[in-house]
């Protein structure tokens, strides 16, 4: 044989090595999805947040090589916070890598409704950190979903104990009247159930105004709101209608520091664009707030100096780029407790689904996790698929966000009934037979 024929040779020998080592490598990599949505009405509030998705990921794999040495592979897939477009993502990635999608993060009510029904037979969990159906937190039923931190009624029960505290107490909210400015969708109308019972339980009326998406006209429900004069008003809005509300208060002269949002009503974006009418508005927070915890020394270091970020200077440390980074962190975590269980590999949708109900966040790991102050303990069982149900609240004075409250429990006595009855009415309709969590382990 020729030199050229044995340099040929040994080069396709080499080549076949090199294709053998990447397939081997490929088989030892953990695939996360990503539904984003960086375009349309929604993409100011969207890009932050995938954003810190995507740099918790990164950093990960550039300073740890991944999860216990499995690199993580990731792959977003542009929803526009479309119903349908968020099923076609989920259809097309679920099955990527050699054990599939780890878990999705819908980042919108309306793919989780659409989802929880695909979930259970394709095995794989659905993180919904703040968001999607409240009655999930029941596992027993709904054993795909985790809204992770915060349901809807969480929320709702944790504004109102909010007004209650700034009036002078629960007995004071008789008469009072509170409306709910709402995105029109599932998402929007998630409080309702809660703000229902709750009226009754405490005398106060209950509005409710709906504003069609995305929500950037609502001239006539801030006349509605004039005309009706009430003492609140609760934001549950997305995107562009949270600022097109805060600027429309100011137009009518309704005061900033009777408004407070849910948590996704409560960022940046939602603010900024009303200039000075936004001052004084308030929102609940998902725990965290805006600002650089101890993990941004890791985030430097290893995905923003080095120029591995999509996100811009004054995003990072914001209110959702820091959603972003805990969203990530808690489906992480949840790999690294399902490893603990089955070994340091790709886990599998169905092992991941274990680990996300085992997880068990205490606050020294959370500090070892650079996140001390962020976040509290979080700790999900069969039974509670939420967590916790703590929150506080904020207010932007016109340049930052600041802390106003102290921390606030959602009143179980109120929710914990709510839960268990529309679980139960769902499981009826769906012919799911509840689990045993006493057996569950």
């Amino acid at each position: 044989m020729g030199l050229r024929k044995l340099a040929l040779l040994g080069a396709a020998i080499a080549s076949a090595g090199v294709i053998v080592a990447t397939a081997a490598q490929a088989q030892n990599e953990q695939f996360i999805p990503g539904l984003v949505y960086r375009t349309g009405a929604y993409a100011p509030n969207g890009i932050p947040f995938a954003d810190g998705v995507r740099d918790y990921i990164t950093m990960l794999n550039e300073r740890d090589g991944g999860i216990n040495g499995v690199k993580i592979t990731f792959e977003e897939c542009e929803t526009g916070y479309a119903t349908d477009r968020g099923v076609e993502c989920y259809e097309r990635l679920k099955g990527k890598g050699p054990t599939g999608a780890a878990y999705f993060s819908p980042l919108s009510t309306g793919i989780t409704f659409a989802l929880t029904e695909k979930a259970p037979g394709d095995k794989v969990p659905l993180i919904t950190m703040g968001y999607g159906r409240s009655e999930s937190r029941d596992g027993a039923v709904f054993e795909w979903n985790f809204p992770l931190l915060g349901t809807y009624w969480t929320a709702a029960n944790v504004a109102v104990q909010h007004i209650a505290k700034e009036i002078g107490g629960l007995d004071k909210l008789k008469g009072k009247k509170i409306a709910l400015l709402y995105h029109d969708s599932p998402y929007g109308k998630e409080p309702i159930a809660a703000l229902e019972a709750m009226s009754k339980k405490y005398g106060f009326e209950f509005l409710p105004i709906p504003v069609p998406a995305p929500g950037s006209e609502q001239k006539s429900q801030w006349l509605q709101i004039r005309q009706q004069r009430p003492d609140y008003v609760l934001l549950w809005g997305w995107g562009v209608m949270n600022s097109a509300a805060v600027t429309e208060a100011g137009n009518v002269n309704y005061p900033r520091d009777k408004m407070i949002g849910v948590w996704w009503s409560g960022a940046e974006p939602d603010v900024v664009p009303a200039g000075d009418k936004g001052a004084g508005y308030k929102a609940l927070m998902l725990q965290h707030p805006a600002g650089k915890s101890a993990v941004y020394a890791d985030l430097e270091k290893y995905v923003i100096g080095p120029g591995k970020s999509l996100a811009k200077p004054d995003e990072i440390g914001s209110v959702l780029y820091n959603r972003g980074l805990i969203n990530s962190m808690l489906g992480t975590e949840s790999i690294r407790t399902a490893m603990a269980k089955f070994g340091n590999k790709p886990m599998t949708g169905e092992q991941v689904r274990w680990g996300i109900e085992h997880l068990d966040l205490t606050a020294d790991r959370i500090k070892q996790l650079g996140f001390e102050g962020m976040i509290g303990p979080i700790k999900v069982s069969c039974s509670d698929h939420e967590g916790t149900r703590l929150s506080r609240v904020h207010q932007w004075d016109g340049k930052k966000w600041n802390v106003i409250s102290d921390w606030y429990t959602a009143d179980d006595s109120i929710l914990a009934p709510m839960v268990k009855e529309t679980a139960a009415k769902y499981a009826t309709e769906k012919k799911i037979t509840p689990r045993d969590c006493s057996k569950e382990s």
